[in-house]
């Protein structure tokens, strides 16, 4: 596939789950192409399968963007007999919680995947910190004692810093007073030198450790350094034999690191495509802002049901179905864009259609008599209009029974009301007769409480309509439900 093809592939919205093809037509950085013996030996540890990640760090909830990668890589991965992990991300420990953990694996087995591995970045520290070592030996990482602001300051303005050329045995005397605990945070860090003059800032020497004294929630206090993203990512992606390295698209810009890195270590190479990230109208999914919004008390929690946590949608009423058939619809692009809020509640609504029986449900009741008949009928109800497999029930009907205030108006003067109002004009009840409005009767402010009907079972006249009624209390026993409204 040419540059100019695969940059017009990516921009449409590609399937995945059809063709793998368009993923390895990312822009071409050096070092990105695996020689003959490794990728020879990476085919011989996978079979031929493709393997894919779904690499959540463990600092929040998931929300419905980290359900559109779930069914972008698991879903992949399930369509091409592949294999999919789930590693948490857990490079950056005073944001990291088990809560979080324990959460994530709770949603991503609700939303019907199935990880062939559940692995985290901090089961390879010890390999990471071995290739740490193998840098600084071969001259390609050393020890920093730039202040936060030196460091911004050296890669904004491409300036070496001072401690850049230190001889190999002290960078590695000192990596080793960091991994003891010599330096306090923010004293020390591993730099890889990269290229300082690099067009890309992401390759002017980024940080591959830090020295950080906090507790860890998968590996406690084992280690007192840590890796940085940029230098885990690619890392585990090799050691983990990873395929498609799939992200959004704000970690293009270090693809120049990632292949550079994984060149310098010898180390395979997956294909790594970036895609857009999802934003839904109505609603934020930014980490950062919705914990804002809980600490406020705005929200009540991170399964509040307006928030689209996966949590919350899960209380709102969301499927597993639903949300990954959305997923399915909107693709995957490389192109920014904003779907409608009302494409996710169709595919809720299509999921539920088809497997739901439907119910009466009378929100603001008001009761309604029979003049013209007494006694107690049985009338069936179907389950679902269109799918007679799902049965039926039965309800009693009596002379009592209760409407929706919304099917009925004082005054039959709206041509455009087809419910219930005073005059000849009948309106039909479901799964039972025709009933014709005779009289009303109202309190003191006009609102009525109690109407008067005559009803004809045998429907002499077709009604415009039919409305929803529920029978009186005492003829069968009644659920009570709440509603919510956003």
């Amino acid at each position: 596939m040419s540059a100019a093809a695969g940059a017009a592939a990516a921009d449409a919205a590609v399937d995945t789950k059809r063709d793998l093809k368009v993923l390895q037509s990312g822009r071409p950085v050096p070092g990105y192409s695996n020689p003959p013996e490794l990728m020879e030996a990476h085919l011989k540890r996978t079979g031929g399968h493709p393997y894919f990640r779904f690499p959540p760090e463990p600092n929040g909830f998931l929300h419905i963007g980290h359900a559109k990668s779930m069914n972008l890589n698991f879903g992949s991965a399930l369509a091409h007999d592949g294999k999919c992990y789930l590693r948490y991300d857990d490079t950056n420990p005073e944001a990291e919680e088990q809560v979080y953990i324990d959460a994530i694996q709770e949603m991503v087995a609700w939303m019907g995947w199935k990880p062939d591995w559940i692995t985290f970045s901090s089961d390879y520290f010890d390999q990471l910190h071995e290739f740490a070592i193998q840098l600084i030996k071969n001259g390609k990482a050393y020890v920093d004692h730039s202040t936060q602001q030196q460091l911004k300051e050296q890669r904004e303005l491409r300036v070496n810093s001072p401690w850049r050329d230190r001889a190999v045995a002290e960078n590695l005397l000192l990596f080793e007073h960091m991994r003891q605990g010599r330096y306090a945070e923010g004293e020390a860090t591993l730099r890889v030198k990269a290229d300082m003059q690099h067009d890309n800032p992401n390759m002017r020497d980024f940080i591959a450790y830090r020295v950080k004294y906090v507790a860890h929630p998968h590996i406690k206090d084992k280690w007192c350094i840590y890796p940085s993203y940029d230098y885990t990512h690619c890392l585990i992606d090799a050691l983990e034999d990873v395929d498609y390295s799939l992200c959004t698209l704000e970690f293009e810009t270090r693809r120049e690191s990632y292949f550079w890195l994984l060149e310098q270590l010898n180390l395979y190479r997956p294909h790594v495509w970036e895609f857009s990230r999802l934003n839904v109208t109505g609603t934020l999914l930014s980490k950062r802002k919705i914990n804002v919004l809980v600490k406020k008390g705005i929200v009540r929690g991170f399964n509040d049901p307006r928030l689209m946590t996966l949590a919350g949608m899960r209380r709102r009423g969301y499927t597993p179905k639903a949300i990954n058939k959305f997923c399915d619809l909107i693709g995957i692009t490389r192109s920014m864009n904003v779907i409608q809020n009302a494409m996710l509640e169709n595919s809720l609504r299509e999921d539920l259609d088809e497997r739901c029986e439907r119910r009466m449900i009378i929100p603001d009741p008001i009761k309604v008599v029979v003049d013209n008949w007494q006694g107690e009928k049985e009338v069936e109800c179907a389950n679902h209009p269109r799918f007679p497999e799902l049965g039926s029930r039965k309800l009693k009907f009596t002379n009592i029974f209760y409407i929706d205030r919304s099917d009925f108006h004082t005054e039959d003067d709206n041509p455009k009301f087809y419910g219930l109002a005073p005059g000849p004009r009948a309106v039909g009840l479901k799964y039972s007769g025709n009933i014709v409005c005779k009289s009303f009767e109202a309190d003191k402010n006009g609102r009525p409480f109690l109407i008067h009907v005559d009803i004809d079972f045998e429907r002499t006249t077709k009604p415009k309509t039919n409305i929803t009624w529920s029978p009186r209390l005492t003829a069968c026993r009644w659920s009570s439900a709440s509603t919510a409204h956003y």
